[in-house]
């Protein structure tokens, strides 16, 4: 029987070749596969990062041109209420001025009509108190020749 130590010697002369083939197979797909491949990932991830880090530049950005565009909108809109302000305190102020020349000239032509009236109001006294003595001789001329009526109570002299 042989010895341990021999059959040791024998398994490692053995499996020489097997441990030669296989760290030939591990530099050969190092160097060919595994670092090709590392490279890659690693170009691959630094592009992630760019890629990351520019699209949240362009999101900053775009905030921030959206902040603009609202802060002009904003501009914009008060300026618009300012002329539309300034637009009905014009025509309001038109509106007051129109409303006072009507109603000076509503005064001017109610004056004109009291006028009037009070000239034909005095006229019209004249006409009575000139006709009075002539009505008031008529009426009483009238009553005195007017027969008494049947079933009318008689009149008393005062």
């Amino acid at each position: 029987m042989p010895s341990i130590g021999h059959q040791l010697g024998e398994l490692f002369l053995g499996a020489a070749p097997t441990v030669l083939i296989i760290l030939l197979f591990y530099f050969i797909l190092r160097t060919l596969f595994f670092q090709p491949l590392l490279r890659v990932m690693a170009e691959r991830d630094a592009r992630t990062v760019g890629a990351q880090k520019a699209a949240e530049a362009a999101q900053a950005a775009a905030a921030e041109k959206v902040k603009q565009y609202q802060e002009a909108l904003k501009q914009a809109r008060g300026k618009v209420y300012a002329e539309q302000e300034a637009a009905r305190k014009k025509l309001l102020d038109e509106r007051a001025a129109q409303l006072k020349d009507a109603r000076s000239k509503a005064a001017v032509e109610v004056g004109t009509a009291k006028e009037r009236v009070a000239t034909e109001l005095a006229g019209a006294r004249r006409e009575v108190e000139s006709s009075v003595a002539q009505l008031s001789a008529e009426i009483a001329r009238r009553i005195l020749q007017a027969p008494p009526r049947p079933g009318a109570p008689a009149r008393e002299a005062r």
